[in-house]
């Protein structure tokens, strides 16, 4: 069974992917991450994260695991990860790593922006998770402030209306639910809600045919990125 599940920045879809992974012991992706890992070896590296060819490079031999989550969680790391992730090449040089984690045997839940769009068409049940700006910014700077960095929640409400604004018009795989996405707003919803309601929604559809999911395929791969 394959989970996709898109959204918004702080609307809980990390949480709640994490959670529901642990409850049908599927392997997770954050996908978030794999940006996020690119941007902050562009920036370790002094490489300019709007340089298309360099970062795709380092998107090309991106590894997880020689990264410290805390330090991709940052604001900085964060902001650069939105220009990184807006570059097609860098998107295409993820791609197969995302699709084939997607495809393993016996399933996977994967969190991003377009996992139900373009990675994972085909997914059993795709979910979008959004919240309102105010609330998320909330979210946002309170795990920013408890990691010690110095900011305010005016510049992060500020932050995430650019940062939604450049997720949602980028060229490539722009973020937006797919057509049969069952939306969940998490504004008034804690975490344990949230699950539940996903859990609930995720045994009610697995198993039944998907009547965008043939289309979408065919889409996905008749614009598969080449090289």
């Amino acid at each position: 069974m394959i989970i996709a599940i898109d959204g918004t920045t702080s609307s809980g879809k990390g949480t709640l992917a994490k959670r529901l992974a642990a409850h049908y012991k599927l392997p997770h992706l954050d996908t978030g991450l794999l940006y996020r890992a690119v941007a902050a070896s562009a920036i370790n590296k002094g490489i300019d994260f709007k340089d298309e060819r360099e970062c795709a490079l380092l998107a090309a031999h991106v590894e997880l695991s020689e990264f410290d989550e805390r330090e991709l969680r940052g604001a900085g790391v964060g902001a650069a990860a939105s220009i990184v992730a807006s570059l097609g090449a860098v998107r295409r040089a993820l791609f197969e790593l995302q699709r084939k984690f997607a495809r393993q045997e016996g399933g996977a839940v994967l969190d991003g922006r377009d996992i139900g769009t373009v990675i994972a068409p085909d997914a059993d049940v795709k979910l979008w998770v959004d919240a309102s700006v105010e609330e998320r910014a909330r979210r946002r700077f309170a795990e920013l402030s408890g990691m010690g960095e110095a900011v305010t929640e005016r510049g992060v409400l500020e932050q995430l209306k650019e940062r939604d604004a450049r997720d949602a018009s980028r060229k490539d795989a722009p973020m937006k639910p797919a057509d049969d996405a069952i939306w969940m707003d998490t504004t008034l919803t804690n975490p344990d809600e949230t699950l539940a309601r996903a859990i609930a929604i995720i045994e009610e559809h697995r198993g039944k045919p998907q009547p965008a999911a043939k289309k979408a395929v065919k889409k996905a791969v008749a614009k598969k990125p080449k090289g």
